[in-house]
């Protein structure tokens, strides 16, 4: 097994982002199924004029930045601890 801190950069980035919006998309058509995203502004932003293609937008990218979130501290928790303990 190679090293995970041997690995390029963007295989690393890829490993993080691409689960990470795969799970949003999922979110994001779980959570709209239930929720309207004009009922949605209606109650927190009233004074905004978000369409509901708008709606979708933010909730998806809200979505992905928090399972992106997850998806790094994993990987962080993989790093092998003496890679920290260095001197």
């Amino acid at each position: 097994m190679t090293d995970p801190a041997s690995r390029p950069r963007v295989q690393v980035l890829g490993a993080i982002l691409w689960p990470s919006f795969f799970a949003a998309g999922i979110a994001t058509v779980v959570f709209f199924i239930v929720v309207d995203p004009l009922v949605l502004r209606d109650i927190t932003f009233p004074d905004l004029e978000i369409s509901r293609l708008g709606g979708y937008t933010i909730a998806f990218f809200m979505f992905w930045a928090a399972t992106a979130s997850s998806s790094l501290f994993t990987r962080i928790l993989l790093e092998p601890p003496a890679r920290f303990n260095r001197r």
